[in-house]
């Protein structure tokens, strides 16, 4: 049975959504199925659950069914695509490059059926397969920027999960984007790799301990679950950290500068309107300038009750818009480590 390959299944009807919503909103069984199938369990992955708030956004807006199934390895992933389509999905949204054989194959067994890849694009993808990907290493300019502009050491560095090309987007813009600001800065790169290297958090402070030690003392971390590692080894060295996804600054405040936020939800949610709307291309593409990617920086409300210290370097904060403005503008052009975008 497909349950058994299910670790949680989420559904979420629009009526309990909202106090407003009255008997007539509420999804009937013909309603669309939106369904967001994870790669790993959720837990505490803030990039996981960015993908289930915005299905569940998605789902809101266009009366429909919101369902999350979560896997645990390759096998559960391929039975959560099945199931989703089993269900009666009419949107599947997947994250990661773990699906893309399984969607290209399951795409073409239903062309009726809508499938979007989010951070990643699949080969030779069939008409009904969409991709959503990020331009990350713009963001991780910014984020190396930031860190060479506050840098007393002039030693920074980066902690990233596995040395693969695709999560060179971060290590290598951070590296570009320091030495943007400092020429001769020296900058830092430990991997945590291992078995689980996405949500290790003693391997991922290992390294940033490691980093601390040789006289890193602002480190991007970049280790998705494992970042909570790297802020427990900040407050442990008294170092200053930068975290990814999501607002990390409130997991150690005091110790985070800013963060890199990939707004996977706001993506997850635009690519259901383009689909629904018939306006969707095989590959969406987004980055500084479209608002799929941004900085604590550059937002306008972060204020005093913020818990990342970037709020008090008011002038650090003016030239980072000023050069996100330049990469937006392409005055700055940043090299994507991937050669796809």
């Amino acid at each position: 049975m497909k349950s058994l390959y299910r670790t949680l299944v989420t559904t979420i009807l629009i009526s309990g959504l909202g106090a407003c919503a009255g008997p007539s909103e509420s999804p009937t069984p013909s309603s669309p199925r939106f369904v967001y199938v994870s790669p790993d369990p959720l837990g505490i992955n803030p990039f996981l659950i960015m993908g289930q708030t915005g299905i569940e956004k998605a789902a809101a807006k266009h009366g429909a069914e919101a369902v999350v199934l979560e896997s645990e390895d390759p096998t559960t992933r391929a039975e959560n695509v099945r199931a989703a389509v089993d269900e009666g999905a009419t949107l599947v949204v997947v994250l990661g490059f773990e699906f893309n054989d399984i969607i290209v194959e399951v795409a073409a067994e239903n062309p009726d059926i809508e499938f979007v890849v989010v951070d990643q694009c699949v080969d030779e993808a069939p008409d009904n397969v969409h991709c959503a990907v990020f331009r990350e290493f713009e963001a991780s300019f910014l984020i190396g920027a930031l860190a060479a502009s506050l840098t007393e050491t002039g030693h920074v560095g980066v902690v990233g999960t596995a040395d693969i090309p695709f999560l060179h987007r971060y290590t290598q813009g951070f590296e570009a984007g320091a030495r943007h600001v400092q020429e001769d800065i020296q900058v830092s790169v430990r991997w945590v790799g291992g078995e689980n290297p996405f949500a290790d958090p003693v391997r991922a402070k290992e390294q940033a301990l490691d980093l601390a030690a040789n006289g890193a003392d602002h480190i991007f971390a970049a280790s998705a679950a494992g970042n909570l590692g790297i802020f427990e080894a900040a407050r442990e060295q008294d170092f200053r950290a930068f975290g990814l996804d999501v607002d990390q600054c409130p997991a150690a405040p005091g110790f985070i500068v800013d963060n890199l936020i990939k707004r996977v939800d706001l993506v997850v949610e635009q690519v259901a309107d383009a689909i629904l709307t018939g306006t969707a291309e095989p590959m969406m593409v987004f980055g500084l300038g479209s608002g799929g990617l941004y900085l604590n920086a550059l937002s306008a409300d972060l204020d005093a009750t913020s818990d990342c210290l970037i709020y008090g370097y008011p002038e650090v904060m003016k030239r980072m818009q000023a050069i996100a403005d330049q990469i937006i503008a392409g005055e700055i052009g940043i090299a994507d480590p991937m050669g796809l975008l």
